[in-house]
């Protein structure tokens, strides 16, 4: 019996995402709708909340999924040996997190750095990249007068700030790949050199 229930508990949440996934498709994240995610799915607004907190509890579940989808082509990657090639390497976590504005500002309220007690699917991508990261900087002719878990948290901060500025108008002189190489060769290269 119980078997049997977490059987159908299971299908009914795969049946939810994949019904968010349809709406987010046709009409973005930002314009899905619980209630229209219940009626593809074919069921009960109640079983929603059975599975979800909440439309955000759902959305951060299908961000996180795709950054770590992200992580994993970044991961098969080879060890970045320059500046360009971390640029280069990142572009598919850049992807998903500039998608939509309202995707960006909910990557940032989940990150773990809004102070929030639960570490969910956002939160947990945000140090495996940060793992990523200092794995790649460890290797390659970074600087060495810090260690590579701080290089790393650097790294981070410039990506943040830099897709923020992406959204800002004041900033369309140079593109996200500019600015960040800028701060990123300041930031990563003994002197600040450039590669």
């Amino acid at each position: 019996m119980t078997r049997a229930v977490q059987k159908r508990t299971l299908e009914t949440r795969a049946r939810l995402i994949a019904a968010a996934e349809e709406v987010i498709a046709e009409a973005g994240y930002e314009a899905m709708r619980v209630e229209e995610v219940v009626l593809r799915a074919g069921v009960a607004k109640g079983t929603f909340f059975a599975h979800f907190r909440d439309k955000e509890a759902l959305l951060e579940l299908l961000i996180g999924t795709r950054i770590d989808a992200a992580l994993d082509r970044i991961e098969a990657l080879p060890a970045p040996a320059d500046v360009p090639a971390i640029i280069e390497a990142l572009m598919p976590l850049v992807a998903v997190m500039i998608s939509e504005r309202y995707v960006f500002d909910l990557i940032l309220r989940h990150s773990g750095a809004a102070g929030k007690a639960e570490i969910g699917p956002i939160a947990q991508t945000f140090a495996r990249t940060d793992q990523v990261l200092g794995e790649w900087l460890a290797l390659g002719l970074f600087r060495r007068d810090v260690t590579p878990a701080l290089l790393s948290s650097g790294v981070q901060a410039f990506l943040i700030h830099v897709i923020a500025l992406h959204f800002c108008a004041l900033h369309q002189k140079q593109t996200l790949q500019e600015m960040l190489a800028e701060l990123l060769q300041a930031w990563l290269l003994p002197g600040g050199t450039r590669a």
